[in-house]
């Protein structure tokens, strides 16, 4: 069986250790028998032991309804089935096992398996990096990936644009238009992602004036089931170009994109920290004065860390130097796990010097993973990156793509929302009174709510399906993200902090999402068990985006959901309506 982890579906090279092909095989059954009785007990006992702990992390394991086949593959001594693979996106919350996997490396190759698909009726719904937390692309009934459409087709320096295949990734784009002076306007937090899955889910990254990356797309290639190879743009069939930018996969498979980018520059970077208070008073004038803002805040803490990024033109050269180094800013946080560990585990493991080598982050993942939903030692660990953050202030200078990336630690389970904050010039501070809210809810609740909440800021989007979608161009709208980590591997441990995130989000949603208009990032958004509640979510999104518009467009180009799985047909279920339209 063929494991595909994390971002490295699918490569035929590799650019990093996360970037494997693992093979998993079970024992053979042409082992040798035992030599004497003993030995055949031995390894009796073996065996019992083996089929018990696969059986318990098997039920235990929080994977969600639909992650695995319902005629999972049975425990047995012979291999298993070579074709079979098992994909699991970035934070290993969502898994299917499926033998219909392609690659195909050409626009006609391409072509000809979704003409098959459509012909056979067959699934084959479009995958990128993996990375969406709700998994999203995936499907059991089969997949296709373009990692191995990864070329640059045309660059034009005197139009700042570029033409790619969907399949290349962020980071390997931005290193080819280093060449030609140019880079993408705008970045999400990493950089692994491919360019036609960042567009395809509306991902975003900060900055009032920017929109989300789906409005970078200017023209576009749509691979479609039924109707074949389309070419759009603003120009050619506009209303389906802009519904196709954040099309879900649901329309076509996005072949190739012509993207507009900027010029290559540089930014100065200044984090500091500052409190609820402080933010409301300035907030307004750093939303108009930074081409980039963020602010990242520490629950059961007063500390709202803010980060600004703006070209070198509009600053003084920076004196600040932080009163502390790097070493010195992270030493209470080491102080801090050493004596943890001698209260959760044993003294020895706490003088392991590896400990003087983790990053801040590394450091955050293994202090939770001692007690991960205990609400006084997760306060301890907020306190502790709130000092560590201040110990960080400072000042940094370096390419754009570079200064935009954050390090977002460990796998996790992600709930990001979206919702309109006024206008540039008018700002209505709904998005500091929602934090405010967020931040009662937590304490009153008693949620060991992990640090940071992340709450960013982009400009509108023209694409119908985007969550940051207006007709006003001066329209902003701020993105706010809940996270729990998952530190460890232990299946008990990571099903009780999902089920401990789930409550989480939910108490958000119940209190906060309908006050402000709030809507889930197509890629964090998850269906719902129950009927019940999947009815109302249904509903919600029909006030929100045009559904039975995406879904006549759907029925047109692909009118047996080759392209479709179980999430997307929960989400936008096709009315009666639009079925006899079709």
């Amino acid at each position: 069986m063929r494991h595909l982890l994390l971002s490295g579906l699918l490569r035929r090279r590799t650019s990093s250790p996360s970037h494997h092909l693992h093979l998993v095989r079970a024992l053979s059954a042409s082992s040798p028998l035992p030599a004497s009785d003993a030995d055949l007990r031995k390894y009796a006992g073996y065996a019992l032991l083996l089929l018990g702990c696969g059986a318990a992390t098997y039920y235990s394991f929080p994977l969600p309804p639909d992650a695995l086949h319902k005629k999972a593959v049975p425990f047995k001594y012979a291999p298993l089935p070579e074709d079979l693979h098992a994909v699991s996106n970035w934070s290993a919350t969502h898994e299917v096992h499926t033998r219909v996997l392609l690659q195909p490396d050409s626009l006609p190759a391409l072509q000809d398996a979704l003409a098959t698909a459509h012909k056979e009726r067959r699934k084959l719904r479009p995958l990128g990096s993996g990375l969406s937390p709700n998994g999203l692309a995936l499907s059991r009934a089969g997949m296709v990936n373009l990692a191995l459409m990864d070329k640059v087709l045309d660059v034009d320096a005197k139009k700042k644009t570029v033409t790619v295949q969907a399949g290349i990734r962020v980071a390997e784009l931005v290193d080819a238009l280093r060449e030609h002076g140019l880079t993408l306007q705008n970045f999400a937090s990493i950089r692994e992602q491919q360019v036609g899955g960042i567009i395809q889910v509306g991902a975003h990254g900060t900055g009032a004036r920017l929109p989300p990356i789906d409005e970078q797309v200017i023209s576009m290639k749509l691979v479609t089931p039924s109707k074949g190879t389309i070419e759009l743009s603003r120009e050619k069939d506009p209303d389906l170009f802009y519904l196709a930018r954040c099309g879900l996969g649901g329309l076509g498979v996005v072949a190739e994109v012509t993207l507009q980018c900027v010029e290559r520059h540089q930014l100065i970077e200044h984090t500091f920290v500052s409190s609820a208070d402080e933010v409301k008073k300035n907030h307004k004038k750093w939303l108009s004065e930074n081409k980039h803002i963020k602010y990242l805040w520490i629950p059961y803490t007063d500390t709202v860390v803010v980060v600004q990024c703006n070209p070198p033109s509009r600053w003084r050269t920076p004196k600040f130097t932080s009163k502390y180094g790097k070493d010195e800013a992270i030493q209470h946080v080491r102080d801090l796990y050493r004596e943890s560990l001698k209260k959760y585990r044993t003294k020895a493991e706490s003088n392991d010097p590896e400990v003087d080598q983790l990053s801040f982050t590394e450091l955050r993942d293994r202090l939770l993973a001692l007690d991960p939903l205990d609400k006084d030692h997760v306060i301890r660990i907020n306190k502790a990156e709130a000092e560590y953050w201040k110990k960080s202030e400072g000042y940094r200078m370096g390419w754009s793509d570079e200064i935009l990336g954050f390090d977002c630690g460990g796998q996790q389970s992600v709930s990001e929302t979206c919702f309109p904050a006024g206008t540039l010039a008018k700002p209505n501070l709904k998005d500091l009174d929602y934090m405010e809210e967020l931040l009662q809810l937590i304490e009153k609740e008693d949620i060991p709510a992990p640090a940071p909440i992340e709450q960013r800021w982009t400009a509108r989007s023209r694409s119908p399906m985007s969550p940051a979608s207006s007709s006003q161009e001066d329209d902003i709208f701020s993105w706010v993200g809940i996270i729990m980590y998952l530190p460890t591997s232990d299946a008990r441990q990571r099903k009780e902090i999902t089920e401990e995130f789930f409550n989480y989000r939910s108490m958000t949603q119940t209190n906060l999402w309908d006050g402000y208009s709030a809507y889930e990032h197509w890629a964090k958004i998850e269906v719902p068990k129950d009927k019940d509640e999947l009815a109302e979510l249904q509903v919600r999104l029909r006030k929100r985006f045009p559904v039975d518009e995406y879904n006549k467009a759907r029925m047109e180009l692909d009118p047996n959901k080759v392209l479709s799985n179980a999430k997307l047909e929960k989400l936008f279920p096709v009315t009666e309506a639009v079925q006899h339209a079709k």
